[in-house]
């Protein structure tokens, strides 16, 4: 067991509001436009750690509906878990790790986000949940 990998689990949220919306942040660490997520705490439960990182990115309560894809970052190691969310509140802009917080159109999100993150925004819009690999920026194909 000492050559098994590690890997990191993360979690994000797409949240969508009654407009066909997505809500996005501008990362303070990077500058780069992503979903409101992060790393899933030890012993949180997935959707309580969408919750978490959706409210503290973007001070959103999100009501969490369904699991909409599996990303693994082959580079990094990190397999994020992305769910369609519904907001059952208002962002906040002032938050301490995202410099921007606003809702993109959906026809936006390809031109502001890499595609390792704007296929998750993508995907949360169809029916079925997928899984996907990414170098961190491009989406490898099989």
């Amino acid at each position: 067991m000492a050559d098994t990998p590690r890997h990191s689990v993360s979690v994000a949220g797409i949240v969508i509001n009654d407009a066909g919306q997505v809500l996005v942040i501008r990362r303070r660490d990077n500058g780069h436009w992503e979903p409101p997520g992060g790393v899933l705490e030890l012993g949180e439960q997935f959707e309580d750690g969408v919750r978490r990182e959706v409210r503290e990115e973007t001070g959103l309560n999100v009501h969490v509906d369904r699991l909409t894809g599996v990303y693994k970052n082959l580079t990094a190691g990190v397999v994020a878990l992305v769910f369609r969310c519904h907001p059952l509140s208002t962002p906040d802009p002032n938050s301490a790790e995202a410099v921007a917080v606003r809702w993109a159109d959906p026809t936006e999100i390809a031109t502001m986000m890499d595609p390792a993150y704007a296929v998750r925004v993508i995907d949360a819009f169809g029916d079925s949940t997928v899984t996907r690999a990414h170098d961190g920026v491009q989406v490898v194909t099989a």
